[in-house]
């Protein structure tokens, strides 16, 4: 192919996978974008951002600034949910190559008659496209520069930074070299920040020994408000499998009166698109979706793409399930553990389109019902396309919508769910306990491509995971865990009441909950208030007040002698917000140690004073050193400190 462009376009970032996969942000966020931009010989290179939403006419150009060494860089900002597309054109700048040529001449004492009379082409494009008075400038210095009884006048203006500026702000692009097309989708801002609240509707009735429902539920609506979460999180609501259904402690066979485990989707009453009977009616649930709305908080379902037995879809479409040799459904397995409740879907099957027509089908009949937020049960047992498709067919109707991939596995399937769409993530905050580990892991999410594309959400724990250091853990530990998710991590959750009443017994071995409310209805009395409780209350206001706890990526660590303090910096994009935080994560004993100021960060020097405004005591310190003593006991193990520099 023959190609007689000059400039070439490499190394373009961000872009995932050669441009495979579209890059994220939320709305307002701005798009830092760099490349490698060069040319043959030493001619003057010119390049340009190219911006477009998928709604546009046309695109918006953004001139790069050359930062040295060829890398050329800009930024744009999206204003609105969708798709942009963003590419890179290049092009030799005649004619501020000219003014260079010219520029170094004169400084050499060369006469330049004849470069002079060379730039009056450039001038003519001035006069097709610049504005009226710059078109008179342009044709006043047309006159000088074929008008030799006026060099010393010609040559200062061929030189000057208003004809620099002429030809900057009207460029000649001859031979264009132009990248390729790249994506960034736009979400609302919640994909950033959120606060999740999970519990069991069917563990909320007033009376022991009753089933919940979502009347019940709504009881509780006023009470996780107060406490500052803006997003509640249900496990599945759809009835409940009768056949093989689990017991208490996932005994394999239940006892009259079992309720059964809210995962094993379907039976007599219905399937994924039905509400379970006991917990009220599909009304009842818009109600309840209603009411959380008018308190500032949004619903999120569960979609747990997989059927009990006794599903309809197993007797209305049995070419969506595999059977074994014997003729027997082959029930979910991920050995050595077997759940006899659940039958998976089989997405091998010949009638794939219509399986994946008829999901899609269940997750736009919630959507209908004013659910915007969808957290998906193990989405990496199931196709990555699917789930590309699916999420792109919701987005098509439904910018608005966020998908929340709970995949506990390894990092690449993780990390590939992310790229296909998924708009937020689980990650292994669950098990990153020590402060190498907890550091390591916040680098790897903030300072590698990921940050490109993983949303991580913080949780603590899970109704599926107890881990070991909360097994048995005391006040201290919750309260230390809770600040740390809250404050790295811009979304993050909870599975309320076991976490905020530090219920922690384990099946022995397992990060398993012993007695888990997985398998049978639980009374809890919601009517208890705890430090832990009024600590997280306090941390969530926190955290809807201060931009910089609302994202994930502007973080610094800073500098502590003490393995069990961690100390981080963090900041919104335009750094009216800062805050530093500290958190003992040792749940017995005080700790103590000096931190170290980022004073480059913070853009001041030692010998500054900075005034350090604890958020929690409202106690104020001034401190005017790099290095500060900082001491934390496990009865209060973190400091949120709000900092303040000083005029003059």
């Amino acid at each position: 192919m023959f190609r007689q462009e000059r400039v070439v376009i490499d190394n373009i970032k961000p872009q995932l996978s050669c441009g495979q996969f579209f890059v994220k942000r939320v709305v307002g966020d701005k798009v830092a974008v760099s490349a490698d931009v060069l040319g043959d010989g030493h001619d003057v290179i010119q390049a340009e951002l190219m911006v477009k939403h998928e709604a546009a006419s046309k695109p918006t150009p953004v001139r790069m600034e050359h930062q040295g060494n060829d890398l050329y860089t800009a930024e744009f900002q999206v204003e609105k949910q969708g798709f942009y597309s963003y590419w890179i054109s290049g092009w030799v700048d005649y004619a501020l190559n000219w003014q260079h040529g010219i520029e170094a001449k004169i400084a050499d004492g060369q006469k330049v008659t004849s470069e002079l009379l060379d730039g009056v082409q450039y001038l003519k494009h001035l006069e097709k496209k610049a504005k009226k008075a710059e078109k008179e400038y342009a044709k006043e210095l047309i006159g000088l520069f074929e008008d030799e009884g006026s060099y010393e006048a010609a040559a200062k203006a061929a030189v000057s930074s208003k004809l620099h500026s002429l030809f900057t702000a009207y460029p000649q692009r001859i031979l264009i070299n132009k990248s390729e097309e790249l994506r960034v989708y736009v979400d609302r801002k919640k994909a950033n920040f959120s606060t999740w609240y999970e519990f069991f509707p069917r563990s909320t009735a007033e009376e022991p020994g009753q089933h919940g429902t979502f009347s019940d539920s709504e009881r509780l609506l006023p009470r996780i408000e107060a406490m500052g979460f803006d997003v509640i999180y249900l496990p599945p609501i759809h009835p409940i499998g009768e056949v093989n259904r689990k017991g208490k402690n996932n005994a394999t066979n239940a006892q009259e009166g079992d309720s059964g485990v809210p995962w094993g989707i379907g039976s007599r009453h219905g399937g994924h698109k039905d509400v379970h009977p006991e917990l009220g009616t599909e009304d009842d649930f818009k109600h309840f979706i209603k009411e959380a709305n008018q308190k500032g908080m949004e619903v999120a379902m569960d979609l747990a793409f997989q059927a009990a037995p006794d599903h309809p879809y197993v007797s209305s479409n049995p070419e969506w399930f595999r059977k074994r040799p014997d003729g027997t459904m082959q029930y979910a397995e991920n050995p050595p553990k077997k759940y006899q409740d659940i039958v998976n879907f089989y997405f091998e099957s010949k009638a794939y389109k219509e399986l994946w027509k008829e999901l899609l089908d269940v997750t736009l009949k919630w959507v209908g019902f004013g659910i915007k937020i969808f957290r998906v049960d193990n989405p990496h047992t199931k196709p990555y396309y699917f789930w590309h498709w699916l999420i792109d067919e919701v987005k098509k109707q439904h910018p608005e919508v966020l998908f929340l991939a709970e995949a506990f596995s390894r990092p690449k399937v993780m990390q590939q769910l992310a790229k296909q769409g998924f708009s937020q993530s689980y990650t292994y905050f669950t098990w990153r306990v020590s402060k190498h580990d907890i550091i390591s892991y916040m680098v790897e999410l903030t300072q590698s491509e990921m940050k490109e594309y993983y949303r991580p959400n913080f949780w603590p724990n899970t109704p599926d995971i107890n881990p070991y250091h909360l097994q048995g853990a005391n006040e201290a530990m919750h309260i230390a865990r809770y600040a740390l998710a809250a404050t790295l991590c811009g979304n993050i959750g909870i599975y309320g009441p076991v976490f905020e009443y530090m219920v922690s017994d384990a099946i022995p071995g397992k990060e398993e909950y012993l007695n888990s409310e997985k398998y049978e209805v639980k009374h809890w009395d919601w009517s208890i208030q705890n430090k832990l409780i009024h600590l997280i209350s306090k941390i969530n206001q926190f955290r809807k007040e201060h931009p910089a706890l609302q994202q994930t990526n502007n973080i610094q660590f800073c500098h502590i002698e003490n393995d069990h303090l961690i100390a981080y910096h963090k900041w919104n994009d335009d750094r009216t917000n800062e805050l530093l935080i500290v958190v003992n994560i040792d749940p017995y004993y005080t700790q103590t140690g000096f931190v170290q100021l980022p004073l480059e960060a913070l853009g001041i020097s030692g010998g500054d004073e900075v005034l350090m405004q604890d958020l929690v005591t409202d106690n104020g310190y001034y401190w005017r050193d790099e290095w500060n003593y900082v001491e934390l006991h496990p009865a209060l193990p973190f400091h949120i400190f709000q900092i303040t520099k000083q005029d003059g």
